[in-house]
């Protein structure tokens, strides 16, 4: 235990805070992808051994709405059940040939689940309509944004450590980074992807 004395009107108090005690921390910044018109749709994420992973109770959504994925990239965690809408006026399938997953064709207003139980990049594709194209990257951390379009992220809630920063692009080469959060403060990361 840590003792603190807090003066108070005519007399000393004794505080006591738990040794230890450690306030999150954030780490945010941008990603710059160079070749590119866009530095949206970059998965920043955080990784270190012992992480633990709790699924929400409701499902993510995936949206197809004109002719496209959207979000074009979404990021869930293991374990994660994602619902996939259709909103366009014309029937949809959604397959994966990494996942090896094929959820069948329906029509609009109609959904269908699947749960990720495996981390990693799953893309998604309609037999019907092959120009459309999306991904979900199921990640085995908590800690992880999207990024937006000016390759801005905002990670919070992190606890103190070191921690492998990792970022994913469907077009150009990932990275990795270590990094180390300290109690209570952000920590600042810029990083430019390339070919």
């Amino acid at each position: 235990m840590l003792k603190t004395w807090v003066a108070t009107a005519g007399a000393v108090a004794l505080s006591i805070v738990p040794a230890g005690a450690a306030t999150p921390g954030s780490v945010t910044g941008t990603v710059t992808a160079s070749s590119l018109r866009t530095s949206a749709n970059l998965v920043v994420s955080l990784e270190a051994p012992g992480l633990k992973v709790t699924p929400p109770a409701a499902p993510a959504v995936v949206d197809q709405k004109d002719m496209h994925f959207v979000p074009h990239v979404l990021a869930i965690v293991k374990g994660e059940t994602v619902e996939f809408h259709n909103s366009d006026t014309v029937a949809h399938n959604v397959f994966s040939p990494e996942g090896e997953y094929d959820l069948g064709t329906w029509q609009h207003g109609q959904s269908k689940a699947h749960t990720f139980a495996k981390p990693g990049v799953y893309t998604q594709l309609c037999r019907l309509h092959p120009e459309m194209e999306g991904f979900v990257d199921v990640l085995d951390t908590p800690y992880f944004e999207v990024t937006h379009d000016n390759g801005r992220f905002d990670i919070k809630d992190v606890p103190p450590g070191t921690y492998t920063l990792h970022v994913w692009s469907e077009k150009l080469k990932g990275t990795t980074k270590k990094i180390t959060v300290e109690s209570g403060k952000p920590t600042s990361v810029h990083l430019t992807l390339t070919k």
